[in-house]
């Protein structure tokens, strides 16, 4: 491959997260050292950014490998000092999003959670043709991430957690959202929600995938 069109991972000495400053030559933190230094001037310079990456690595620095994604983003919520937690919730995933919304609740966090079919109105309504819904020729509601977003936002979330909502909708939650996003999982019905499976797998199962 041109070494211009190479980035990190094509890299396999991976410097930057060691002391070892042998960078290779298309490496990603000499071509852009200008927007390096950008980016760590938002750390430095805007609050939330600090307040969020502050939180951020203390979890990881203490927490590392001890405890669940549920247990860090309970954490990550109390050290960023949310009140209330948005749930952006795949209808699909529901049920985890009450247990969830129960644990946050157990915390002391206020509570709203939207699920994606909010505003029931059906999918031809934007455009979708009936061969691409699940079920054609039948009334079936469209996912409404950015109405999601939006009433969250009235309701004036300090943190929104996205479960389970699928491939293209979290990008318009996030999109949306007022307030900082987090991902709690990904739908993935075929890995049992389980996204990096086929990665894992790519020498053998999903081998087809390359």
């Amino acid at each position: 491959m041109e070494k211009e069109k190479m980035s990190c991972i094509d890299c396999y000495k991976i410097s930057c997260d060691s002391n070892n400053f042998d960078y290779p030559e298309f490496c990603q933190t000499v071509k852009y050292k200008d927007i390096v230094d950008e980016a760590v001037e938002l750390f430095k310079n805007d609050e939330e950014n600090k307040k969020i990456a502050l939180a951020a690595a203390q979890i990881e620095g203490n927490f590392y490998c001890k405890l669940t994604r549920v247990e860090e983003t309970v954490k990550f919520a109390e050290k960023i000092g949310a009140k209330k937690i948005g749930i952006a919730t795949c209808v699909g995933t529901i049920a985890e999003a009450r247990v969830f919304a129960k644990i946050l609740r157990k915390n002391g966090f206020d509570v709203s959670g939207e699920a994606c079919k909010v505003g029931n109105r059906d999918k031809t309504e934007i455009g979708i043709e009936e061969s691409d819904k699940v079920r054609p020729n039948c009334r079936e509601a469209m996912c409404n991430p950015i109405l999601q977003a939006k009433i969250l936002n009235v309701e004036k979330t300090d943190l929104n957690v996205v479960m389970g909502l699928c491939v293209g909708h979290d990008s318009l939650f996030i999109k949306y959202s007022d307030a900082p996003v987090t991902v709690l999982f990904t739908k993935d019905r075929v890995t049992g929600h389980n996204a990096v499976v086929p990665l894992h797998l790519s020498e053998s199962y999903y081998k087809k995938l390359l």
